[in-house]
């Protein structure tokens, strides 16, 4: 479903917007596509016909409609979408973004897609039953995160633009503790790296629950250890106050002690 709505709404207008197609939401930076509301209502129609009576949340939906954000982190059931994670990269021509898709209960992710539109292959993920990539041939292979490393050797994606300002000058002032750090503007590849080996570690600070929910049991599925900046498990009815991702526990309080230090 996501490949199809990836084939027939995202990829054709990859390079090929109008300037009618791109708008700004809340900034400059916050940008919405003709791409993403096409993917979206193609997403919702098709969850609709699949699943009758489990709402959909969508990221462009909520936008319209900010009381939406709230119901999903007490439904019994809901799904919440991100038809183009990393809008940014796809108005700018940059082939790194993808659909990402959780099925949620309780606040809990229970069910994760994330599809890449460019090499057309999904990340999927289902509570106890692990994590894997399966291409548009059929064929699959697991995934597994990274196996620990001292601070000094990790690779991590830090998102820190919208941390509150004094941690966000915290949080730059020790990136150079790390091993290798970086931000590709786009949550969907930064899990899928995460829960592939190839990143040790991930900093958010909004949570929005259609860029996270898919990854964090992508990346739980495939071994990882992922907790809010409080220490607390993912909620979904959580939406700000930060999310670190690490291989493990101990690989968790290390990063978080490297990246907050005074």
């Amino acid at each position: 479903m996501l490949a199809e709505a990836a084939a027939a709404e995202i990829w054709p207008r990859f390079r090929n917007l109008a300037a009618g197609e791109v708008r700004t939401k809340t900034g400059p930076h916050d940008m919405v596509t003709a791409a993403d509301e096409a993917a979206e209502r193609a997403i919702e129609a098709a969850l609709g016909r699949m699943f009758p009576g489990v709402p959909v949340v969508g990221e462009e939906a909520a936008a319209a409609d900010p009381s939406l954000l709230g119901r999903v982190g007490a439904a019994d059931a809901v799904f919440v979408c991100d038809p183009v994670d990393g809008t940014a990269n796809f108005a700018a021509g940059l082939p790194l973004f993808g659909a990402m898709l959780a099925l949620i209960r309780k606040g809990e992710p229970v069910a994760a897609w994330i599809h890449d539109p460019v090499l057309k292959d999904t990340a999927i993920a289902l509570r106890g039953e692990g994590a894997w990539v399966q291409g548009a041939d059929g064929a699959r292979h697991d995934l597994r995160v990274a196996e620990p490393a001292p601070v000094g050797r990790m690779v991590a994606a830090v998102s820190h633009r919208y941390l509150p300002p004094d941690r966000a000058g915290i949080v730059r002032g020790n990136l150079g503790a790390l091993g290798a750090t970086w931000e590709l503007r786009c949550a969907a590849h930064e899990w899928r790296l995460a829960a592939s080996g190839k990143l040790h570690g991930l900093l958010y600070w909004r949570l929005f629950p259609w860029d996270h929910a898919p990854g964090v049991l992508l990346h739980a599925e495939a071994g990882g250890y992922a907790r809010r900046l409080d220490g607390q498990p993912y909620h979904a009815g959580v939406h700000t106050g930060g999310l670190l991702a690490a291989p493990d526990g101990a690989g968790w309080e290390a990063l978080k002690a490297a990246l907050f230090a005074a």
